[in-house]
């Protein structure tokens, strides 16, 4: 049972929303079902989800272990980038899934990754996500860093919180963006009414900055390099579509219907830089472009001539 302590830094708003924005891994839905299992409390009671938060209130959480999937490893292509006893980087692939949830128990990546690393992943995220630090979309390819230890895994998901993780992105978003350079500084958070998504959030929002860079100007779309300095759920998707230039190929936060042939966003983890979670040692890793990303830019390029 996972447990976790909050203290009220807002009054007058509901708790299942609150507690909704405050932990990002969870629906509104799911914290509801907690509260009706009794399992939310509010300065040691049981409340509704109704329940309107007062300042400095102390809120307790437990939460439950996720239910046992029965994740199979599976004989998948996978590109290896490095590896030693303690971490592994792969390249991952546009369309292919992190790690199984209900209803995609197959295919993803930490499937591939149980069949080549057997029982070498750190178990600190459960059975649901061994090895799994951090993510990336499912229709955004690139780099990403697995650990294969508890100690590197513990190391690492500090250093993405310290922001200490240089993660370097590649996007051709809709668009002509004037300025060579530009920075984001929007607080992101659950969308006030679509709960699946994200959005920027003033009120209820966690910072999130990005920086980005023109590469390449096009007739109706621009590319550029983008450095996160944070790392929320979809920032980059979302605060491209927040200042209007939404990335191409992202029907969720830019157009449903695309101009070009293209499934799924235009977004690319190509560079990812840390010093080693055990030897210190700095790294770097690069990833290629990929051949969708690849063929953009030449029918971009054609259609700018």
């Amino acid at each position: 049972m996972k447990e976790i302590r909050l203290t009220s830094d807002r009054k007058d708003i509901r708790i299942d929303v609150w507690l909704s924005e405050k932990l990002e891994d969870y629906s509104r839905s799911y914290i509801q079902k907690l509260m009706g299992d009794n399992l939310v409390l509010i300065n040691g009671k049981a409340v509704k989800p109704n329940y309107k938060l007062k300042a400095n209130d102390e809120v307790y959480i437990r939460i439950p272990e996720p239910e046992m999937l029965d994740i199979q490893a599976e004989e998948i292509d996978l590109k290896v980038l490095y590896e030693d006893d303690h971490i592994i980087i792969v390249d991952k692939p546009k369309g292919m899934v992190v790690h199984p949830a209900a209803g995609n128990r197959t295919g993803t990546l930490v499937n591939a990754l149980m069949n080549y690393c057997g029982d070498k992943l750190s178990d600190i995220n459960g059975v649901i996500r061994p090895g799994i630090v951090h993510r990336i979309d499912k229709d955004t390819s690139g780099v990403l860093v697995v650990a294969k230890s508890n100690a590197a895994h513990e190391t690492l998901s500090q250093m993405l919180k310290t922001h200490s993780i240089k993660r370097v992105y590649i996007a051709i978003v809709e668009g002509v963006i004037r300025e060579d350079s530009g920075r984001i500084d929007a607080p992101i958070g659950r969308h006030p009414v679509d709960r699946k998504k994200m959005a920027v959030n003033v009120k209820n929002g966690r910072r999130a900055v990005t920086h980005f860079k023109v590469i390449e100007r096009f007739a109706d779309a621009t590319y550029i390099e983008v450095r996160l300095e944070t790392g929320r759920t979809h920032q980059i998707r979302v605060h491209m579509s927040y200042i209007g230039y939404p990335v191409l190929g992202d029907e969720v936060y830019g157009r449903r219907k695309q101009k070009y042939d293209i499934k799924g966003q235009a977004l690319h983890a190509k560079v990812l830089g840390f010093h080693h979670p055990i030897t210190k040692e700095y790294m770097e890793f690069e990833s290629e472009i990929p051949g969708y990303f690849e063929n953009l830019l030449h029918s971009l390029r054609k259609k700018s001539d």
